[in-house]
Protein backbone atom coordinates (compact mmCIF):
# COMPACT_ATOMS: atom_id res chain seq x y z
CA UNK A 1 0.00 0.00 0.00
CA UNK A 2 1.57 3.34 -1.05
CA UNK A 3 2.06 5.83 1.79
CA UNK A 4 1.68 9.63 1.70
CA UNK A 5 1.89 12.48 4.15
CA UNK A 6 -1.55 13.68 3.03
CA UNK A 7 -4.35 12.38 0.82
CA UNK A 8 -6.82 14.97 -0.48
CA UNK A 9 -10.27 13.67 -1.44
CA UNK A 10 -11.63 15.75 -4.32
CA UNK A 11 -9.95 18.00 -6.89
CA UNK A 12 -12.23 20.99 -6.58
CA UNK A 13 -10.71 24.41 -5.99
CA UNK A 14 -10.41 23.92 -2.23
CA UNK A 15 -8.90 20.46 -2.51
CA UNK A 16 -6.34 21.59 -5.08
CA UNK A 17 -5.45 24.66 -3.01
CA UNK A 18 -4.88 22.53 0.08
CA UNK A 19 -2.75 20.14 -1.95
CA UNK A 20 -0.62 22.94 -3.38
CA UNK A 21 0.08 24.55 0.02
CA UNK A 22 0.91 21.21 1.66
CA UNK A 23 3.15 20.16 -1.22
CA UNK A 24 4.88 23.54 -1.17
CA UNK A 25 5.72 22.86 2.48
CA UNK A 26 7.45 19.64 1.48
CA UNK A 27 4.67 17.15 2.21
CA UNK A 28 4.13 14.14 -0.04
CA UNK A 29 0.58 14.68 -1.31
CA UNK A 30 -1.89 12.61 -3.33
CA UNK A 31 -5.16 14.06 -4.71
CA UNK A 32 -7.93 11.64 -5.71
CA UNK A 33 -10.79 12.90 -7.89
CA UNK A 34 -13.73 10.71 -8.90
CA UNK A 35 -14.51 12.60 -12.12
CA UNK A 36 -12.28 12.71 -15.19
CA UNK A 37 -12.04 16.52 -15.06
CA UNK A 38 -10.59 18.82 -12.43
CA UNK A 39 -12.41 21.61 -10.65
CA UNK A 40 -15.46 19.95 -9.10
CA UNK A 41 -18.28 22.49 -9.43
CA UNK A 42 -15.74 24.88 -10.99
CA UNK A 43 -15.07 22.74 -14.06
CA UNK A 44 -15.11 23.79 -17.71
CA UNK A 45 -16.55 21.15 -20.03
CA UNK A 46 -17.31 20.86 -23.74
CA UNK A 47 -20.96 19.96 -23.36
CA UNK A 48 -21.75 20.39 -27.06
CA UNK A 49 -19.27 20.23 -29.97
CA UNK A 50 -17.37 23.53 -30.11
CA UNK A 51 -19.10 24.99 -27.03
CA UNK A 52 -17.36 24.96 -23.65
CA UNK A 53 -19.23 25.87 -20.47
CA UNK A 54 -18.41 26.60 -16.87
CA UNK A 55 -20.96 23.95 -16.11
CA UNK A 56 -21.84 25.07 -12.58
CA UNK A 57 -19.80 27.92 -11.04
CA UNK A 58 -19.23 30.71 -13.56
CA UNK A 59 -17.30 33.37 -11.64
CA UNK A 60 -14.09 33.49 -9.61
CA UNK A 61 -15.34 36.46 -7.56
CA UNK A 62 -13.80 36.32 -4.10
CA UNK A 63 -10.75 34.31 -5.18
CA UNK A 64 -7.86 35.60 -3.11
CA UNK A 65 -5.05 37.51 -4.79
CA UNK A 66 -2.86 36.24 -1.94
CA UNK A 67 -3.31 32.68 -3.18
CA UNK A 68 -2.37 33.81 -6.70
CA UNK A 69 0.86 35.26 -5.31
CA UNK A 70 1.65 32.46 -2.89
CA UNK A 71 1.33 29.75 -5.55
CA UNK A 72 2.55 31.86 -8.48
CA UNK A 73 -0.58 30.94 -10.43
CA UNK A 74 0.18 33.41 -13.21
CA UNK A 75 3.23 31.30 -14.08
CA UNK A 76 0.90 28.33 -14.36
CA UNK A 77 -1.38 29.98 -16.92
CA UNK A 78 -3.98 31.74 -14.78
CA UNK A 79 -5.44 34.94 -16.24
CA UNK A 80 -8.48 36.54 -14.61
CA UNK A 81 -10.51 39.33 -16.23
CA UNK A 82 -12.68 41.81 -14.34
CA UNK A 83 -15.30 42.81 -16.92
CA UNK A 84 -17.03 46.16 -16.82
CA UNK A 85 -19.85 46.89 -16.11
CA UNK A 86 -20.27 45.01 -12.84
CA UNK A 87 -23.96 44.24 -13.39
CA UNK A 88 -26.76 45.00 -15.82
CA UNK A 89 -30.38 44.65 -14.68
CA UNK A 90 -32.90 44.85 -17.53
CA UNK A 91 -36.57 45.73 -17.25
CA UNK A 92 -39.48 44.60 -19.37
CA UNK A 93 -40.66 47.61 -21.38
CA UNK A 94 -38.19 50.02 -19.80
CA UNK A 95 -34.58 51.03 -19.49
CA UNK A 96 -32.27 48.75 -17.60
CA UNK A 97 -29.90 49.73 -14.82
CA UNK A 98 -26.15 49.39 -15.34
CA UNK A 99 -23.77 49.56 -12.39
CA UNK A 100 -20.12 50.12 -13.25
CA UNK A 101 -16.83 49.62 -11.48
CA UNK A 102 -16.37 53.37 -11.88
CA UNK A 103 -18.43 54.96 -9.09
CA UNK A 104 -19.06 58.17 -11.02
CA UNK A 105 -20.56 56.25 -13.95
CA UNK A 106 -22.81 54.32 -11.56
CA UNK A 107 -24.01 57.55 -9.97
CA UNK A 108 -25.10 58.88 -13.38
CA UNK A 109 -26.78 55.57 -14.24
CA UNK A 110 -28.69 55.55 -10.94
CA UNK A 111 -29.70 59.21 -11.38
CA UNK A 112 -31.97 58.16 -14.29
CA UNK A 113 -34.09 56.35 -11.70
CA UNK A 114 -33.63 58.45 -8.56
CA UNK A 115 -31.68 61.61 -7.75
CA UNK A 116 -31.82 60.79 -4.05
CA UNK A 117 -30.33 57.32 -4.62
CA UNK A 118 -27.58 58.75 -6.81
CA UNK A 119 -26.58 61.15 -4.04
CA UNK A 120 -26.43 58.35 -1.45
CA UNK A 121 -24.52 55.91 -3.64
CA UNK A 122 -20.92 56.96 -2.78
CA UNK A 123 -21.56 56.81 0.98
CA UNK A 124 -23.29 53.43 0.66
CA UNK A 125 -20.39 52.00 -1.36
CA UNK A 126 -17.84 53.25 1.15
CA UNK A 127 -19.64 51.81 4.14
CA UNK A 128 -20.33 48.43 2.55
CA UNK A 129 -16.68 48.18 1.48
CA UNK A 130 -15.57 48.74 5.06
CA UNK A 131 -17.97 46.10 6.41
CA UNK A 132 -17.01 43.58 3.71
CA UNK A 133 -13.35 44.33 4.49
CA UNK A 134 -13.97 43.33 8.10
CA UNK A 135 -15.49 40.05 6.92
CA UNK A 136 -12.43 39.49 4.73
CA UNK A 137 -10.27 39.77 7.85
CA UNK A 138 -12.52 37.28 9.65
CA UNK A 139 -12.24 34.87 6.71
CA UNK A 140 -8.45 34.98 6.46
CA UNK A 141 -7.72 32.46 9.22
CA UNK A 142 -9.18 29.55 11.14
CA UNK A 143 -11.94 30.86 13.41
CA UNK A 144 -11.44 30.92 17.19
CA UNK A 145 -13.21 28.49 19.48
CA UNK A 146 -14.70 30.76 22.16
CA UNK A 147 -15.01 27.89 24.66
CA UNK A 148 -11.27 27.15 24.59
CA UNK A 149 -9.12 29.70 26.40
CA UNK A 150 -5.86 28.58 24.81
CA UNK A 151 -3.23 31.16 23.85
CA UNK A 152 -3.93 30.59 20.15
CA UNK A 153 -7.68 31.09 20.54
CA UNK A 154 -7.23 34.15 22.71
CA UNK A 155 -4.88 35.64 20.14
CA UNK A 156 -7.34 35.03 17.30
CA UNK A 157 -10.23 36.46 19.32
CA UNK A 158 -8.08 39.48 20.07
CA UNK A 159 -7.31 40.01 16.38
CA UNK A 160 -11.01 39.83 15.52
CA UNK A 161 -11.81 42.30 18.27
CA UNK A 162 -9.14 44.68 17.04
CA UNK A 163 -10.44 44.31 13.47
CA UNK A 164 -13.95 45.21 14.63
CA UNK A 165 -12.66 48.08 16.75
CA UNK A 166 -10.59 49.26 13.79
CA UNK A 167 -13.81 50.09 11.95
CA UNK A 168 -14.27 52.98 14.34
CA UNK A 169 -17.08 53.41 16.84
CA UNK A 170 -19.73 54.29 14.25
CA UNK A 171 -18.97 51.51 11.75
CA UNK A 172 -18.39 48.97 14.53
CA UNK A 173 -21.94 49.53 15.69
CA UNK A 174 -23.09 49.53 12.06
CA UNK A 175 -21.45 46.12 11.48
CA UNK A 176 -23.19 44.62 14.50
CA UNK A 177 -26.49 46.14 13.35
CA UNK A 178 -26.15 45.17 9.69
CA UNK A 179 -25.06 41.52 9.77
CA UNK A 180 -28.33 40.11 11.20
CA UNK A 181 -30.58 42.40 9.13
CA UNK A 182 -32.74 41.37 6.20
CA UNK A 183 -31.08 42.74 3.08
CA UNK A 184 -34.45 44.27 2.15
CA UNK A 185 -34.40 46.39 5.33
CA UNK A 186 -30.82 47.46 4.67
CA UNK A 187 -31.63 48.60 1.14
CA UNK A 188 -34.95 50.20 2.09
CA UNK A 189 -33.01 52.30 4.60
CA UNK A 190 -30.67 53.60 1.89
CA UNK A 191 -32.61 53.69 -1.37
CA UNK A 192 -36.01 54.21 -3.02
CA UNK A 193 -35.62 52.77 -6.55
CA UNK A 194 -37.16 49.30 -6.88
CA UNK A 195 -34.79 48.29 -9.66
CA UNK A 196 -31.67 49.35 -7.73
CA UNK A 197 -32.84 47.55 -4.60
CA UNK A 198 -33.71 44.42 -6.56
CA UNK A 199 -30.34 44.43 -8.32
CA UNK A 200 -28.41 44.74 -5.07
CA UNK A 201 -30.76 42.60 -3.00
CA UNK A 202 -30.23 39.60 -5.27
CA UNK A 203 -26.70 39.46 -3.85
CA UNK A 204 -28.19 38.74 -0.44
CA UNK A 205 -30.05 35.62 -1.52
CA UNK A 206 -27.85 34.08 -4.23
CA UNK A 207 -27.36 30.43 -3.34
CA UNK A 208 -29.59 30.75 -0.27
CA UNK A 209 -33.01 29.23 0.38
CA UNK A 210 -34.36 32.46 1.81
CA UNK A 211 -36.05 35.58 0.50
CA UNK A 212 -34.67 39.12 0.84
CA UNK A 213 -36.87 39.81 3.87
CA UNK A 214 -35.28 37.01 5.90
CA UNK A 215 -32.97 37.92 8.77
CA UNK A 216 -29.25 37.58 8.04
CA UNK A 217 -29.47 38.11 4.29
CA UNK A 218 -27.56 41.38 4.72
CA UNK A 219 -24.66 39.20 5.88
CA UNK A 220 -24.89 37.20 2.64
CA UNK A 221 -24.92 40.46 0.67
CA UNK A 222 -21.65 41.48 2.36
CA UNK A 223 -20.21 37.99 1.96
CA UNK A 224 -20.62 38.24 -1.79
CA UNK A 225 -18.84 41.61 -1.76
CA UNK A 226 -15.71 40.27 -0.04
CA UNK A 227 -12.68 40.72 -2.26
CA UNK A 228 -14.40 43.16 -4.63
CA UNK A 229 -13.38 46.75 -5.14
CA UNK A 230 -15.51 49.48 -3.61
CA UNK A 231 -18.86 49.80 -5.39
CA UNK A 232 -18.42 46.75 -7.66
CA UNK A 233 -21.49 44.93 -6.35
CA UNK A 234 -22.45 41.67 -8.10
CA UNK A 235 -19.27 41.95 -10.21
CA UNK A 236 -18.02 38.78 -11.89
CA UNK A 237 -14.39 37.77 -12.26
CA UNK A 238 -13.99 35.62 -15.36
CA UNK A 239 -11.14 33.16 -15.87
CA UNK A 240 -9.80 33.21 -19.41
CA UNK A 241 -10.41 29.78 -20.84
CA UNK A 242 -13.08 29.09 -18.23
CA UNK A 243 -13.16 28.24 -14.53
CA UNK A 244 -11.44 24.96 -15.36
CA UNK A 245 -8.31 26.98 -16.08
CA UNK A 246 -8.27 28.11 -12.45
CA UNK A 247 -8.42 24.47 -11.38
CA UNK A 248 -5.72 23.70 -13.95
CA UNK A 249 -3.43 26.42 -12.60
CA UNK A 250 -3.88 25.18 -9.03
CA UNK A 251 -3.18 21.61 -10.15
CA UNK A 252 -0.08 22.71 -12.06
CA UNK A 253 1.18 24.56 -8.99
CA UNK A 254 0.57 21.52 -6.79
CA UNK A 255 2.39 19.25 -9.24
CA UNK A 256 5.31 21.68 -9.48
CA UNK A 257 5.80 21.18 -5.74
CA UNK A 258 5.64 17.39 -6.13
CA UNK A 259 1.96 16.57 -5.55
CA UNK A 260 0.39 13.65 -7.41
CA UNK A 261 -3.12 14.07 -8.86
CA UNK A 262 -5.23 11.17 -10.11
CA UNK A 263 -8.61 11.58 -11.81
CA UNK A 264 -11.21 8.88 -12.34
CA UNK A 265 -10.52 7.44 -8.87
CA UNK A 266 -13.51 7.56 -6.54
CA UNK A 267 -12.87 7.19 -2.82
CA UNK A 268 -15.40 4.80 -1.33
CA UNK A 269 -14.25 4.69 2.30
CA UNK A 270 -11.97 6.37 4.81
CA UNK A 271 -10.50 3.65 7.00
CA UNK A 272 -10.35 4.43 10.72
CA UNK A 273 -8.33 2.45 13.27
CA UNK A 274 -8.36 3.23 17.00
CA UNK A 275 -9.97 6.59 16.35
CA UNK A 276 -7.48 7.66 13.67
CA UNK A 277 -7.84 7.88 9.87
CA UNK A 278 -5.12 5.63 8.44
CA UNK A 279 -5.97 5.06 4.78
CA UNK A 280 -8.59 5.43 2.06
CA UNK A 281 -10.14 2.77 -0.12
CA UNK A 282 -10.94 3.54 -3.75
CA UNK A 283 -13.91 2.08 -5.60
CA UNK A 284 -11.47 0.29 -7.94
CA UNK A 285 -10.03 -1.67 -5.00
CA UNK A 286 -6.85 0.36 -4.46
CA UNK A 287 -5.87 1.44 -0.96
CA UNK A 288 -3.68 4.42 -0.06
CA UNK A 289 -2.22 5.16 3.36
CA UNK A 290 -1.55 8.61 4.82
CA UNK A 291 -0.72 10.38 8.06
CA UNK A 292 -3.40 12.96 7.24
CA UNK A 293 -6.60 12.52 5.22
CA UNK A 294 -8.32 15.68 3.99
CA UNK A 295 -11.86 15.71 2.61
CA UNK A 296 -13.04 18.52 0.36
CA UNK A 297 -16.49 16.90 0.24
CA UNK A 298 -19.25 18.45 2.34
CA UNK A 299 -19.61 17.38 5.98
CA UNK A 300 -22.66 15.18 5.46
CA UNK A 301 -21.03 13.28 2.59
CA UNK A 302 -17.76 12.99 4.52
CA UNK A 303 -19.17 11.70 7.80
CA UNK A 304 -22.13 9.68 6.55
CA UNK A 305 -20.78 8.18 3.31
CA UNK A 306 -16.99 8.09 3.55
CA UNK A 307 -16.70 7.46 7.30
CA UNK A 308 -18.65 4.87 9.28
CA UNK A 309 -20.83 7.05 11.57
CA UNK A 310 -20.29 4.50 14.37
CA UNK A 311 -16.75 5.91 14.62
CA UNK A 312 -18.27 9.21 15.82
CA UNK A 313 -20.00 10.33 19.00
CA UNK A 314 -23.78 10.52 18.81
CA UNK A 315 -23.78 14.25 19.64
CA UNK A 316 -21.47 15.04 16.71
CA UNK A 317 -23.49 12.83 14.34
CA UNK A 318 -26.66 14.62 15.38
CA UNK A 319 -25.06 18.03 14.79
CA UNK A 320 -23.92 17.02 11.29
CA UNK A 321 -27.36 15.58 10.53
CA UNK A 322 -28.91 18.96 11.32
CA UNK A 323 -26.66 21.04 9.08
CA UNK A 324 -29.07 22.82 6.74
CA UNK A 325 -28.35 22.42 3.04
CA UNK A 326 -31.65 23.36 1.33
CA UNK A 327 -30.42 23.59 -2.22
CA UNK A 328 -32.14 26.40 -4.09
CA UNK A 329 -30.15 26.68 -7.31
CA UNK A 330 -30.33 25.08 -10.74
CA UNK A 331 -28.13 25.79 -13.77
CA UNK A 332 -28.98 26.29 -17.44
CA UNK A 333 -26.25 26.55 -20.09
CA UNK A 334 -27.15 27.88 -23.53
CA UNK A 335 -25.21 27.63 -26.79
CA UNK A 336 -26.21 30.64 -28.91
CA UNK A 337 -25.88 31.45 -32.59
CA UNK A 338 -25.94 35.18 -31.84
CA UNK A 339 -25.84 37.62 -28.96
CA UNK A 340 -29.11 38.17 -27.05
CA UNK A 341 -30.53 41.66 -27.62
CA UNK A 342 -31.70 43.04 -24.29
CA UNK A 343 -33.92 46.10 -24.50
CA UNK A 344 -32.13 49.29 -23.56
CA UNK A 345 -28.63 47.85 -23.79
CA UNK A 346 -25.80 47.24 -26.18
CA UNK A 347 -23.19 44.51 -26.08
CA UNK A 348 -21.01 46.60 -23.77
CA UNK A 349 -23.67 46.46 -21.04
CA UNK A 350 -23.65 42.65 -21.11
CA UNK A 351 -20.00 41.96 -20.29
CA UNK A 352 -20.59 41.51 -16.58
CA UNK A 353 -23.40 39.94 -14.57
CA UNK A 354 -26.92 40.11 -16.03
CA UNK A 355 -29.49 40.06 -13.23
CA UNK A 356 -33.20 39.36 -13.64
CA UNK A 357 -34.27 40.86 -10.32
CA UNK A 358 -36.45 43.91 -10.99
CA UNK A 359 -37.49 44.47 -7.36
CA UNK A 360 -37.31 43.09 -3.85
CA UNK A 361 -40.96 42.08 -4.16
CA UNK A 362 -40.11 40.07 -7.29
CA UNK A 363 -37.41 38.19 -5.37
CA UNK A 364 -39.67 37.60 -2.37
CA UNK A 365 -42.47 36.22 -4.55
CA UNK A 366 -39.98 33.93 -6.27
CA UNK A 367 -39.09 32.55 -2.85
CA UNK A 368 -42.76 32.24 -1.89
CA UNK A 369 -43.16 29.55 -4.56
CA UNK A 370 -40.06 27.65 -3.49
CA UNK A 371 -40.77 27.54 0.23
CA UNK A 372 -43.89 25.50 -0.60
CA UNK A 373 -41.93 23.09 -2.77
CA UNK A 374 -42.68 24.70 -6.14
CA UNK A 375 -40.33 25.94 -8.82
CA UNK A 376 -40.55 29.74 -8.94
CA UNK A 377 -42.95 30.80 -11.66
CA UNK A 378 -41.03 34.08 -12.01
CA UNK A 379 -37.46 33.04 -11.13
CA UNK A 380 -34.51 35.18 -10.20
CA UNK A 381 -31.76 34.61 -12.78
CA UNK A 382 -28.07 35.49 -12.76
CA UNK A 383 -26.57 35.17 -16.24
CA UNK A 384 -23.12 35.67 -17.71
CA UNK A 385 -21.99 35.83 -21.33
CA UNK A 386 -18.29 34.93 -20.95
CA UNK A 387 -17.68 34.96 -24.70
CA UNK A 388 -17.94 38.77 -24.69
CA UNK A 389 -14.72 38.79 -22.64
CA UNK A 390 -13.08 35.66 -24.03
CA UNK A 391 -14.49 34.32 -27.33
CA UNK A 392 -12.63 31.00 -27.07
CA UNK A 393 -15.47 28.93 -25.49
CA UNK A 394 -17.64 29.12 -28.64
CA UNK A 395 -17.17 28.90 -32.43
CA UNK A 396 -16.45 32.22 -34.18
CA UNK A 397 -19.39 34.62 -33.96
CA UNK A 398 -21.29 32.45 -31.49
CA UNK A 399 -21.74 32.67 -27.73
CA UNK A 400 -22.32 30.69 -24.56
CA UNK A 401 -24.65 31.89 -21.83
CA UNK A 402 -24.41 30.62 -18.26
CA UNK A 403 -27.53 31.01 -16.09
CA UNK A 404 -27.92 30.36 -12.36
CA UNK A 405 -31.59 29.86 -11.49
CA UNK A 406 -33.44 30.56 -8.25
CA UNK A 407 -35.51 29.21 -6.80
CA UNK A 408 -35.41 25.54 -7.70
CA UNK A 409 -36.05 23.62 -4.46
CA UNK A 410 -34.25 20.31 -4.09
CA UNK A 411 -37.42 18.76 -2.66
CA UNK A 412 -40.41 19.27 -4.93
CA UNK A 413 -43.91 19.04 -3.50
CA UNK A 414 -45.19 17.42 -6.68
CA UNK A 415 -43.29 15.37 -9.25
CA UNK A 416 -39.59 14.60 -9.44
CA UNK A 417 -36.69 16.49 -10.98
CA UNK A 418 -36.01 14.07 -13.86
CA UNK A 419 -39.57 14.75 -15.05
CA UNK A 420 -39.33 18.50 -14.45
CA UNK A 421 -35.94 19.14 -16.08
CA UNK A 422 -37.21 20.36 -19.45
CA UNK A 423 -39.99 22.39 -17.86
CA UNK A 424 -37.29 24.16 -15.86
CA UNK A 425 -35.30 24.85 -19.02
CA UNK A 426 -38.39 26.18 -20.80
CA UNK A 427 -39.20 28.47 -17.86
CA UNK A 428 -35.70 29.97 -17.85
CA UNK A 429 -35.72 30.57 -21.60
CA UNK A 430 -39.23 32.06 -21.51
CA UNK A 431 -38.21 34.40 -18.67
CA UNK A 432 -35.06 35.59 -20.44
CA UNK A 433 -36.98 36.03 -23.71
CA UNK A 434 -39.22 38.61 -22.03
CA UNK A 435 -36.11 40.80 -21.77
CA UNK A 436 -34.24 39.57 -24.89
CA UNK A 437 -36.86 38.62 -27.53
CA UNK A 438 -34.36 37.10 -29.99
CA UNK A 439 -33.04 34.60 -27.45
CA UNK A 440 -35.27 31.65 -28.38
CA UNK A 441 -34.32 31.70 -32.05
CA UNK A 442 -30.63 32.01 -31.13
CA UNK A 443 -30.47 28.83 -29.03
CA UNK A 444 -28.63 25.95 -30.72
CA UNK A 445 -28.21 23.72 -27.66
CA UNK A 446 -29.38 23.69 -24.06
CA UNK A 447 -28.12 21.94 -20.94
CA UNK A 448 -30.30 21.90 -17.82
CA UNK A 449 -28.85 20.88 -14.45
CA UNK A 450 -31.40 20.44 -11.65
CA UNK A 451 -30.48 20.42 -7.95
CA UNK A 452 -30.59 16.63 -8.13
CA UNK A 453 -28.10 16.70 -11.03
CA UNK A 454 -25.81 18.95 -8.98
CA UNK A 455 -25.92 16.39 -6.20
CA UNK A 456 -25.47 13.27 -8.32
CA UNK A 457 -22.88 14.58 -10.77
CA UNK A 458 -20.92 17.13 -8.73
CA UNK A 459 -21.31 15.76 -5.20
CA UNK A 460 -23.22 18.81 -3.93
CA UNK A 461 -25.55 17.51 -1.24
CA UNK A 462 -29.11 18.74 -1.98
CA UNK A 463 -27.56 20.81 -4.77
CA UNK A 464 -26.15 23.37 -2.33
CA UNK A 465 -23.19 25.21 -3.89
CA UNK A 466 -21.83 26.21 -0.47
CA UNK A 467 -21.84 22.72 1.12
CA UNK A 468 -24.42 23.99 3.60
CA UNK A 469 -26.37 27.22 3.91
CA UNK A 470 -24.34 30.35 4.62
CA UNK A 471 -26.36 31.79 7.47
CA UNK A 472 -25.30 33.39 10.75
CA UNK A 473 -26.05 30.22 12.73
CA UNK A 474 -23.79 28.25 10.34
CA UNK A 475 -21.00 30.83 10.29
CA UNK A 476 -17.55 31.34 11.82
CA UNK A 477 -17.02 29.00 14.83
CA UNK A 478 -20.36 27.26 14.13
CA UNK A 479 -19.27 26.01 10.69
CA UNK A 480 -19.58 23.13 10.01
CA UNK A 481 -20.83 22.49 13.57
CA UNK A 482 -20.05 24.17 16.90
CA UNK A 483 -16.79 23.04 18.43
CA UNK A 484 -15.25 21.77 15.19
CA UNK A 485 -14.59 24.90 13.15
CA UNK A 486 -10.80 24.63 12.81
CA UNK A 487 -10.81 22.06 9.98
CA UNK A 488 -9.92 19.10 12.19
CA UNK A 489 -12.59 16.51 13.06
CA UNK A 490 -13.29 14.12 15.97
CA UNK A 491 -11.31 11.48 14.05
CA UNK A 492 -7.60 12.03 14.54
CA UNK A 493 -5.80 12.76 11.29
CA UNK A 494 -9.00 13.60 9.36
CA UNK A 495 -9.56 17.19 8.24
CA UNK A 496 -12.11 19.12 6.20
CA UNK A 497 -11.04 21.65 3.57
CA UNK A 498 -14.21 22.24 1.54
CA UNK A 499 -16.84 24.97 1.48
CA UNK A 500 -18.66 23.25 4.33
CA UNK A 501 -15.89 24.56 6.58
CA UNK A 502 -15.13 28.19 7.44
CA UNK A 503 -15.58 30.58 5.64
CA UNK A 504 -17.93 28.87 3.21
CA UNK A 505 -18.31 29.50 -0.47
CA UNK A 506 -15.40 31.81 -1.32
CA UNK A 507 -13.21 30.01 -3.89
CA UNK A 508 -10.23 28.27 -2.20
CA UNK A 509 -10.46 30.22 1.08
CA UNK A 510 -11.22 27.14 3.17
CA UNK A 511 -8.54 25.18 1.34
CA UNK A 512 -5.84 27.72 2.15
CA UNK A 513 -6.91 28.07 5.79
CA UNK A 514 -7.12 24.30 6.26
CA UNK A 515 -3.62 23.75 4.85
CA UNK A 516 -2.16 26.40 7.13
CA UNK A 517 -3.93 24.86 10.15
CA UNK A 518 -2.59 21.38 9.32
CA UNK A 519 0.93 22.70 8.88
CA UNK A 520 0.71 24.66 12.13
CA UNK A 521 -0.38 21.58 14.03
CA UNK A 522 2.24 19.32 12.47
CA UNK A 523 4.99 21.83 13.23
CA UNK A 524 3.85 22.56 16.77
Amino acid sequence: MPQYDAIIIGAGLNGLTTAAYLARAGRRVLVLEQRDVLGGAAATEEVFPGFKFDTVTHSAAGFSSQIVRDLDLGRHGLAIASPDPAVFAPQVGGDGLTLWRDGAKSVEAIRKFSNADAEKWPAFCKQMARLAGFLETVYAAAPPLPTEMTPGNLMTLGKLGLGLKGLGDKDMVEALRTLPMPVADLLDYWFESDLLKGTLGAGGITGLFQGPRAGGTAYMFLHHHVGSEEGAFRAARLVRGGMGQLAGALAAAAKSYGAEIRTGVAVSRINVRDGRAVSVHAANGEEFGARITVSSADPRRTFFKLVDPFELEARFVNAVRHIRFKGAVAKVNLALSELPHFAGSGADNLRGTISISPSLDYLERAFDDAKYGRLSRRPYLEAILPTLTDPAPAPAGKHVMSVLVQYAPYRLKEGAWPEQREALGDLVVDTLAEYAPNLKSAIEHRQVLTPLDLEETYGLTEGNLNHGELTLDQFLFMRPVPGWAQYRTPIEGLYLCGAGAHPGGLPSAAGRNAAREMLRRSNA
